[in-house]
């Protein structure tokens, strides 16, 4: 339970802050002054950015944090970093875009990086036979939490003289100080209670871990069933965190209104509680392949409805679609993989795992953010993810979801 309440923990940040906050604010506060198709462009960047920088870091730190038997304590380094950066958005004045999206790269930096080494504890929390399950509970108590932090401030941004405030800006920004506080506290219990598993890292150097990232690669490279995994992942991991991260943004350019965003989203958080439970099930009985055909079947249907949307009341349908499945295809692809790491390597090939992922949202985001640009229309862009998911579950198939032979 101490290792799932991270979840429970940084979620708030996913959903209150990457996904509905800090588009509002950018797009109404600190970038307010340009065209909506300018203000697209420079969250995608942003993001893009975020992604790219831990993309190229996730290997190495995983590596050093195997070889030291320090993944814990690279962990706590990193949600301090997200924590504090997140709090300092509060602080960022109106019509400041370059500092707001500094500290949001740097909080976003934060949050993938300690996720990865989070993702590396999973082996040392359960055994092999219930990292689905295991995997499954974090991500519902990701959704749960995140929901109920959520609900509280849109509750605070809703009746802002309520809660003493002159304006609805001036409560999301406190919004931006009541997530630091909430993953602050909430990662105390995983500092606490978990124990991760030292015996193989006894007496080790940083230059240890340098050399195991080297070897890692080569390992990776030699495992043509994980090297295949790790593409279908990228790919269709791309469209995943594409629609996460410019969902907002879009059902503002397409003229819906704040509040039909935020209960589209709370009923994504509320229906994939127990969806992400479900498929935890799912994995046990069907096999997280089988599972994972599901969720991304249904990635696509939506995400080609999404392209023709005109009310809210669709949104509303399509964001209980995504909750059904988000957590689930996110979950399985994480139980998976670590069915298929060398023990002891946890940390090492989950960098890479994250690597993957962060390189694929690094291309979605900026993708639709230039199509939004050049183009004119946000819709454009959506249709492009269809591809990236497509090719991703027909790689997919080739996988071998049996676990590699594990190393001492």
């Amino acid at each position: 339970m101490g290792w799932a309440l991270y979840d429970w923990a940084n979620s708030a940040f996913a959903l209150t802050v990457i996904t509905v906050f800090f588009p509002v604010l950018l797009a109404q506060y600190w970038s307010s002054d340009v065209d909506s198709t300018v203000t697209t462009f420079r969250l995608g960047m942003a993001n893009g950015m975020a992604s790219l920088i831990v993309a190229l870091c996730a290997p190495l730190l995983g590596a050093i944090a195997d070889r030291l038997g320090r993944r814990k304590f690279l962990l706590s380094v990193l949600a301090a970093l997200g924590i504090v950066m997140t709090g300092a958005l509060y602080f960022v004045s109106q019509g400041q875009w370059p500092i707001a999206v500094a500290c949001y790269v740097l909080a976003s930096v934060g949050f993938a990086s300690s996720n990865s080494l989070y993702d590396a504890l999973l082996v040392d929390v359960t055994s092999a036979d219930r990292f689905h399950q295991v995997s499954a509970l974090g991500f519902g108590l990701g959704y749960l939490g995140g929901a109920i932090l959520f609900s509280l401030n849109v509750w605070m941004v809703s009746s802002p003289a309520l809660f003493g405030f002159d304006s609805e800006i001036e409560a999301i920004r406190l919004a931006f100080i009541l997530v630091a506080i909430w993953w602050a506290v909430f990662s105390i219990p995983l500092l606490l209670w978990v124990h991760e598993n030292k015996k193989l890292h006894e007496h080790r150097t940083l230059k240890d871990g340098f050399l195991l990232f080297i070897e890692t690669m080569r390992q990776i490279a030699h495992d043509k069933n994980l090297v295949r995994f790790l593409i279908a992942y990228w790919l269709y991991i791309d469209g995943v965190y594409t629609i996460i991260k410019m969902a907002v943004d879009f059902g503002l350019s397409q003229g819906l209104s704040m509040q039909d965003l935020i209960r589209a989203i709370l009923v994504t958080n509320l229906v994939g509680f127990p969806a992400a439970l479900i498929f935890g099930r799912l994995g046990l009985s069907i096999g997280a392949k089988n599972g994972l055909y599901l969720g991304l079947g249904i990635y696509i249907i939506v995400t080609a409805a999404a392209a023709m949307i005109t009310t809210a009341a669709e949104f509303y349908v399509l964001a209980a679609c995504i909750g059904l499945v988000q957590g689930g295809v996110q979950s399985l692809s994480r139980s998976l993989f670590a069915h298929l790491v060398p023990e002891g390597r946890s940390a090492s090939y989950f960098g890479f795992y994250n690597m993957l992922g962060k390189f694929s949202a690094v291309l979605g985001p900026v993708l639709t953010g230039f199509i939004a640009l050049i183009f004119g229309s946000q819709r454009l862009g959506i249709l492009s993810i269809i591809i990236l998911l497509g090719l991703g579950l027909i790689l997919l198939v080739r996988v071998n979801p049996q676990p590699t032979e594990r190393m001492a």
